[in-house]
């Protein structure tokens, strides 16, 4: 049996080894710690394609990963002909603009959030605020609208004339069941689904059926050091009961950020996100080691294991909408999935920014 003595003697000679630089047999060989820079890459949701390039713009000019990341949605927010993100978006039933947003920053694991606020056309902006000078993760309402003009953001009327005729339209056409369900005689929960041309609108690319005509947009990036940030900004669905909240303003629902792993985002029907903590399934699974675009069909492949109710399935027992996924690693690997084909998202590296085909669990139906 080794006396402390012995003990004490053995440890005196392992540390003099070591600061001799002699190992013990059992680090012999190990690999030396190498730092690898990575390659600067920002993926967004389709409607992206502007907001990635000007976000790896804003690193190379030496923007935070945050900062990069909001004033690239910040385009997307502004722009009058995307009926979905911010100013121009359609509005709930009410004929309100009702605007939802989220963000994390990964080096300081900070997070902000605003829901259903209105009047404040670039909500990715409170966010940050919410962030940077709140102890609160999400503001909703008018608490969050007050918030806002306290921080300087200008109130204005955020309807254009093209979403007020298209919800004009819509009114004169309205189904008093819109997005509420009646239970029939078996006690099942039952509800119609309606196209988009029945009440003004098109299909969007990344919606199946077209629940509502329905975007977002989703953007995250990371930086040459391996620092991430992830943001997420909408209008929501089109002519939504008043106060509802989709999955974008939700932390781990419509974006999540690790920067230990990387950052996901989605777009799509948030309801479906949200009861699957989309995002940050996504993100869980490539911590795990999956490649960002298969960690995005995975969390895909649980909307599907939990859409049970008939009313949001097709003929064929599949989702009856659109749900799209986009992920970046800490490494710079990206990908995106959707439920279904035809879908596609943004990327930007190295100053070549593009559209990709996103991976996909369906075909569409003939």
């Amino acid at each position: 049996m080794s006396t402390r003595r012995d003990f004490i003697r053995t440890s005196a000679g392992v540390g003099a080894s070591a600061a001799l630089g002699v190992f013990p047999k059992s680090l012999h060989g190990a690999p030396h710690v190498v730092i690898r820079r990575v390659t600067p890459t920002c993926v967004a949701s389709a409607n992206g394609l502007g907001a990635a390039a000007r976000a790896i713009q804003e690193l190379a000019d030496g923007a935070s990963t945050i900062e990069a990341v909001v004033r690239g949605v910040n385009l997307v927010e502004e722009d009058p002909t995307d009926t979905s993100v911010g100013f121009g978006g359609l509005p709930n039933a009410d004929g309100v603009v009702q605007l939802d947003s989220s963000l994390m920053h990964g080096p300081t694991r900070g997070a902000g959030a605003v829901g259903a606020i209105e009047g404040i056309k670039r909500p990715s902006l409170v966010a940050l605020d919410v962030m940077r000078y709140t102890d609160h993760h999400l503001l909703v309402g008018e608490g969050a609208q007050r918030f806002a003009v306290s921080m300087g953001h200008k109130v204005e009327d955020l309807m254009t004339e093209e979403s007020r005729r298209r919800w004009v339209e819509w009114r004169a056409q309205r189904d008093e069941s819109d997005f509420y369900l009646t239970p029939d005689q078996t006690g099942e929960r039952i509800g119609r689904m309606r196209a988009p041309e029945d009440f003004g609108g098109d299909p969007r690319v990344d919606s199946h059926d077209g629940y509502r005509p329905q975007g977002t947009i989703n953007c995250d990036i990371v930086d040459s050091n391996g620092d991430i940030s992830s943001v997420t900004t909408t209008s929501g669905m089109a002519y939504k009961v008043p106060g509802r909240v989709g999955d974008s303003p939700i932390i781990g629902a419509g974006q999540y950020c690790d920067n230990d792993v990387g950052a996901a985002g989605s777009t799509g029907r948030g309801e479906a996100v949200i009861k699957t903590c989309g995002s940050h399934t996504v993100v869980e699974m490539m911590r795990s080691g999956m490649h960002p675009t298969d960690a995005c069909l995975e969390a895909l492949r649980r909307i599907v294991h939990v859409t049970v109710e008939p009313r949001l399935q097709d003929a064929q027992g599949r989702p009856n909408f659109g749900v799209n996924y986009y992920a970046v690693n800490k490494k710079g690997e990206f990908g995106g999935a959707a439920l279904f084909a035809g879908a596609r998202f943004a990327v930007s590296v190295a100053g070549n920014s593009r559209l990709e085909d996103s991976a996909y669990l369906f075909e569409r139906s003939q």
